[in-house]
């Protein structure tokens, strides 16, 4: 199956939702080639940058379950090549 790489950005404002997150990086874990937590205690807010190598609709599915938690934002930018 074809993949692509990607940058999954997060920002995470409501730290209830923190567990959740992580539960779901967890579940992709394979497709992960690394990730980068920031805190950003000045505006209360935790950044994560996670790198993947993956097919279209599993990028999807990450940024869509982790966008949909309370508190969360949260966008994926694909390279141009497979």
């Amino acid at each position: 199956m074809e993949t692509r790489i990607a940058v999954i950005g997060i920002i995470i404002e409501n730290m209830e939702s923190v567990e959740a997150v992580n539960g779901i990086l967890h579940q992709y874990g394979s497709y992960i080639i690394g990730r980068m937590g920031l805190p950003y205690p000045k505006k209360h807010v935790n950044i994560i940058s996670v790198v993947v190598d993956a097919p279209q609709d599993v990028i999807s599915a990450i940024s869509g379950k982790i966008g949909r938690l309370p508190g969360i934002s949260c966008k994926a930018l694909h390279s141009k090549m497979s």
